[in-house]
Protein backbone atom coordinates (compact mmCIF):
# COMPACT_ATOMS: atom_id res chain seq x y z
CA UNK A 1 0.00 0.00 0.00
CA UNK A 2 1.44 3.43 -0.90
CA UNK A 3 2.32 5.55 2.15
CA UNK A 4 0.45 8.76 2.78
CA UNK A 5 2.19 11.87 1.52
CA UNK A 6 3.65 13.73 4.49
CA UNK A 7 2.23 17.13 5.32
CA UNK A 8 4.56 20.10 5.05
CA UNK A 9 2.91 21.65 8.10
CA UNK A 10 4.76 20.79 11.30
CA UNK A 11 3.63 21.29 14.89
CA UNK A 12 5.77 24.40 15.14
CA UNK A 13 3.69 25.92 12.33
CA UNK A 14 0.54 25.47 14.41
CA UNK A 15 1.72 27.73 17.23
CA UNK A 16 -0.67 30.66 17.58
CA UNK A 17 -3.56 28.92 15.82
CA UNK A 18 -6.88 29.69 17.48
CA UNK A 19 -8.98 26.89 18.99
CA UNK A 20 -12.52 27.39 20.27
CA UNK A 21 -13.23 24.92 23.11
CA UNK A 22 -16.94 24.48 23.86
CA UNK A 23 -17.76 22.44 26.97
CA UNK A 24 -20.04 23.08 29.95
CA UNK A 25 -17.88 21.03 32.34
CA UNK A 26 -15.44 23.48 33.95
CA UNK A 27 -13.01 20.70 34.89
CA UNK A 28 -12.83 19.38 31.34
CA UNK A 29 -12.44 22.91 29.99
CA UNK A 30 -9.69 23.78 32.44
CA UNK A 31 -7.62 20.65 31.78
CA UNK A 32 -8.15 20.56 28.01
CA UNK A 33 -7.46 24.26 27.53
CA UNK A 34 -4.28 24.08 29.62
CA UNK A 35 -2.91 21.25 27.47
CA UNK A 36 -3.86 23.05 24.25
CA UNK A 37 -2.24 26.29 25.42
CA UNK A 38 0.89 24.42 26.53
CA UNK A 39 1.13 23.12 22.94
CA UNK A 40 1.08 26.65 21.56
CA UNK A 41 -2.58 27.13 20.68
CA UNK A 42 -4.57 30.26 21.45
CA UNK A 43 -7.70 28.99 23.20
CA UNK A 44 -11.11 30.65 23.47
CA UNK A 45 -13.60 28.97 25.79
CA UNK A 46 -17.39 28.79 25.74
CA UNK A 47 -19.67 26.93 28.14
CA UNK A 48 -22.79 26.77 25.96
CA UNK A 49 -23.93 26.99 22.36
CA UNK A 50 -24.94 30.64 22.42
CA UNK A 51 -21.53 31.67 23.77
CA UNK A 52 -19.85 29.50 21.12
CA UNK A 53 -21.74 31.16 18.27
CA UNK A 54 -20.94 34.60 19.67
CA UNK A 55 -17.26 33.69 20.01
CA UNK A 56 -17.05 32.65 16.36
CA UNK A 57 -18.39 36.05 15.35
CA UNK A 58 -15.79 37.81 17.50
CA UNK A 59 -12.74 35.59 16.94
CA UNK A 60 -12.64 33.35 13.87
CA UNK A 61 -11.27 29.97 15.02
CA UNK A 62 -8.95 27.70 13.09
CA UNK A 63 -10.45 24.70 14.91
CA UNK A 64 -13.52 24.05 17.07
CA UNK A 65 -13.58 21.42 19.82
CA UNK A 66 -17.29 20.96 20.56
CA UNK A 67 -19.04 19.01 23.31
CA UNK A 68 -21.93 16.90 22.02
CA UNK A 69 -24.08 17.48 25.14
CA UNK A 70 -24.59 21.16 25.93
CA UNK A 71 -27.21 23.08 27.93
CA UNK A 72 -29.67 25.11 25.90
CA UNK A 73 -28.76 24.18 22.34
CA UNK A 74 -27.79 20.59 21.60
CA UNK A 75 -24.20 20.18 20.38
CA UNK A 76 -25.23 18.92 16.95
CA UNK A 77 -27.50 21.93 16.45
CA UNK A 78 -24.63 24.19 17.52
CA UNK A 79 -22.47 22.40 14.96
CA UNK A 80 -25.00 23.04 12.18
CA UNK A 81 -25.17 26.73 13.06
CA UNK A 82 -21.39 26.96 13.27
CA UNK A 83 -21.16 25.61 9.73
CA UNK A 84 -23.10 28.68 8.58
CA UNK A 85 -20.45 30.91 10.13
CA UNK A 86 -17.14 29.10 9.68
CA UNK A 87 -15.53 26.36 7.62
CA UNK A 88 -13.10 25.56 10.46
CA UNK A 89 -12.75 21.83 11.15
CA UNK A 90 -14.62 20.45 14.18
CA UNK A 91 -13.63 17.80 16.71
CA UNK A 92 -16.70 16.52 18.55
CA UNK A 93 -16.49 15.50 22.21
CA UNK A 94 -19.09 13.02 23.35
CA UNK A 95 -19.90 11.20 26.56
CA UNK A 96 -22.39 9.09 24.63
CA UNK A 97 -21.04 5.61 24.20
CA UNK A 98 -23.23 4.09 21.51
CA UNK A 99 -22.04 3.74 17.94
CA UNK A 100 -25.19 5.47 16.67
CA UNK A 101 -24.37 8.61 18.65
CA UNK A 102 -20.80 8.69 17.34
CA UNK A 103 -21.99 8.17 13.78
CA UNK A 104 -24.55 10.97 14.18
CA UNK A 105 -21.69 13.40 14.75
CA UNK A 106 -19.73 12.13 11.76
CA UNK A 107 -22.80 12.25 9.54
CA UNK A 108 -23.33 15.87 10.58
CA UNK A 109 -19.88 16.55 9.11
CA UNK A 110 -17.54 16.51 12.10
CA UNK A 111 -13.90 16.00 11.13
CA UNK A 112 -13.03 13.93 14.18
CA UNK A 113 -14.42 12.91 17.56
CA UNK A 114 -13.26 11.83 21.02
CA UNK A 115 -15.31 9.90 23.54
CA UNK A 116 -15.25 11.08 27.15
CA UNK A 117 -13.33 10.45 29.29
CA UNK A 118 -10.39 11.19 27.00
CA UNK A 119 -6.71 11.87 27.40
CA UNK A 120 -5.99 15.61 27.04
CA UNK A 121 -2.76 14.65 25.32
CA UNK A 122 -4.76 12.69 22.74
CA UNK A 123 -6.94 15.75 22.20
CA UNK A 124 -3.81 17.79 21.45
CA UNK A 125 -2.57 15.15 18.99
CA UNK A 126 -5.95 15.00 17.26
CA UNK A 127 -6.11 18.80 17.10
CA UNK A 128 -2.66 18.95 15.53
CA UNK A 129 -3.53 16.24 13.02
CA UNK A 130 -6.81 17.87 11.95
CA UNK A 131 -5.21 21.31 11.67
CA UNK A 132 -2.23 20.09 9.67
CA UNK A 133 -4.59 18.62 7.11
CA UNK A 134 -6.80 21.69 6.88
CA UNK A 135 -3.96 24.23 6.84
CA UNK A 136 -1.42 22.44 4.68
CA UNK A 137 -0.07 25.07 2.27
CA UNK A 138 2.26 23.00 0.11
CA UNK A 139 3.21 24.03 -3.43
CA UNK A 140 0.35 24.00 -5.95
CA UNK A 141 -0.60 20.42 -6.74
CA UNK A 142 -1.78 19.12 -10.07
CA UNK A 143 -5.50 19.30 -10.72
CA UNK A 144 -7.08 15.85 -10.77
CA UNK A 145 -9.58 15.10 -13.52
CA UNK A 146 -11.63 11.97 -13.99
CA UNK A 147 -14.73 11.82 -16.15
CA UNK A 148 -16.84 14.83 -15.22
CA UNK A 149 -14.99 15.34 -11.93
CA UNK A 150 -12.37 18.02 -11.44
CA UNK A 151 -10.59 18.30 -8.11
CA UNK A 152 -8.13 21.10 -7.33
CA UNK A 153 -6.06 20.19 -4.22
CA UNK A 154 -4.53 23.66 -3.93
CA UNK A 155 -7.86 25.51 -4.02
CA UNK A 156 -9.57 22.69 -2.10
CA UNK A 157 -12.43 22.63 -4.61
CA UNK A 158 -14.16 19.71 -6.25
CA UNK A 159 -16.58 20.01 -9.16
CA UNK A 160 -18.85 17.69 -11.05
CA UNK A 161 -19.26 19.37 -14.40
CA UNK A 162 -20.37 22.92 -13.64
CA UNK A 163 -21.54 22.08 -10.13
CA UNK A 164 -19.23 22.53 -7.14
CA UNK A 165 -19.40 19.68 -4.65
CA UNK A 166 -19.85 20.62 -1.00
CA UNK A 167 -17.31 18.34 0.67
CA UNK A 168 -16.15 18.40 4.28
CA UNK A 169 -12.41 18.40 4.99
CA UNK A 170 -12.30 14.63 5.42
CA UNK A 171 -14.56 13.94 2.44
CA UNK A 172 -12.25 16.03 0.26
CA UNK A 173 -9.16 14.22 1.59
CA UNK A 174 -10.79 10.85 0.97
CA UNK A 175 -11.87 11.75 -2.57
CA UNK A 176 -8.42 13.15 -3.38
CA UNK A 177 -6.71 9.99 -2.12
CA UNK A 178 -9.03 7.73 -4.13
CA UNK A 179 -8.55 9.78 -7.31
CA UNK A 180 -4.79 9.49 -6.88
CA UNK A 181 -5.04 5.71 -6.42
CA UNK A 182 -7.73 4.52 -8.85
CA UNK A 183 -8.64 0.86 -9.27
CA UNK A 184 -6.86 -0.11 -6.05
CA UNK A 185 -8.59 -1.75 -3.11
CA UNK A 186 -8.07 -0.22 0.33
CA UNK A 187 -9.30 -1.67 3.60
CA UNK A 188 -10.90 0.58 6.20
CA UNK A 189 -7.70 0.25 8.22
CA UNK A 190 -5.68 1.42 5.20
CA UNK A 191 -7.88 4.47 4.73
CA UNK A 192 -7.91 5.29 8.44
CA UNK A 193 -4.11 5.29 8.42
CA UNK A 194 -3.50 7.10 5.12
CA UNK A 195 -6.38 9.61 4.94
CA UNK A 196 -6.95 10.27 8.64
CA UNK A 197 -3.39 9.68 9.77
CA UNK A 198 -4.57 7.48 12.63
CA UNK A 199 -2.85 4.27 13.67
CA UNK A 200 -5.98 3.26 15.55
CA UNK A 201 -9.59 4.41 15.80
CA UNK A 202 -13.22 3.54 15.17
CA UNK A 203 -13.51 2.03 11.68
CA UNK A 204 -17.09 3.28 11.44
CA UNK A 205 -15.50 6.69 10.81
CA UNK A 206 -14.39 5.42 7.40
CA UNK A 207 -17.73 3.73 6.71
CA UNK A 208 -19.66 6.94 7.37
CA UNK A 209 -17.41 9.08 5.18
CA UNK A 210 -17.54 6.59 2.30
CA UNK A 211 -21.34 6.67 2.49
CA UNK A 212 -21.40 10.48 2.59
CA UNK A 213 -18.98 10.73 -0.36
CA UNK A 214 -21.12 8.32 -2.37
CA UNK A 215 -24.13 10.53 -1.76
CA UNK A 216 -22.27 13.40 -3.41
CA UNK A 217 -20.58 11.68 -6.37
CA UNK A 218 -22.73 8.68 -7.34
CA UNK A 219 -25.78 8.87 -9.59
CA UNK A 220 -27.47 6.35 -7.29
CA UNK A 221 -25.70 6.09 -3.90
CA UNK A 222 -27.68 2.92 -3.15
CA UNK A 223 -26.15 1.21 -6.18
CA UNK A 224 -22.68 2.77 -6.50
CA UNK A 225 -20.67 2.15 -9.66
CA UNK A 226 -17.56 4.24 -8.94
CA UNK A 227 -16.84 3.95 -5.21
CA UNK A 228 -17.66 0.30 -4.70
CA UNK A 229 -17.34 -2.17 -1.84
CA UNK A 230 -15.10 -5.19 -2.31
CA UNK A 231 -16.73 -7.47 0.21
CA UNK A 232 -14.43 -8.73 2.92
CA UNK A 233 -11.61 -6.45 1.75
CA UNK A 234 -12.52 -2.77 1.52
CA UNK A 235 -13.31 -0.07 -1.05
CA UNK A 236 -12.21 0.71 -4.60
CA UNK A 237 -12.64 3.78 -6.81
CA UNK A 238 -12.98 2.61 -10.42
CA UNK A 239 -11.61 5.09 -12.94
CA UNK A 240 -13.39 3.49 -15.91
CA UNK A 241 -16.78 3.79 -14.21
CA UNK A 242 -16.16 7.49 -13.54
CA UNK A 243 -15.07 8.05 -17.15
CA UNK A 244 -18.20 6.31 -18.39
CA UNK A 245 -20.41 8.62 -16.34
CA UNK A 246 -18.66 11.73 -17.63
Amino acid sequence: MPPAAPSTIGNEDLVGRRVLLVDDDPTVSEVASSYLRASGFVVDEASDGFAALHSVESHAPDLVVLDRMLPGIDGLEVFRRLREQTAAPVILLTALGSEDDRIAGLEAGADDYLTKPFSPRELVLRAQSVLRRSLDEFAPAAVLECGEFRLDPSARTARRGDVELSLTTREFDLFEFLLKHPNQVFSREDLLRTVWGWTYGDLSTVTVHVRRLREKIERDPRAPTMLTTVWGVGYRFTMEAADAVG
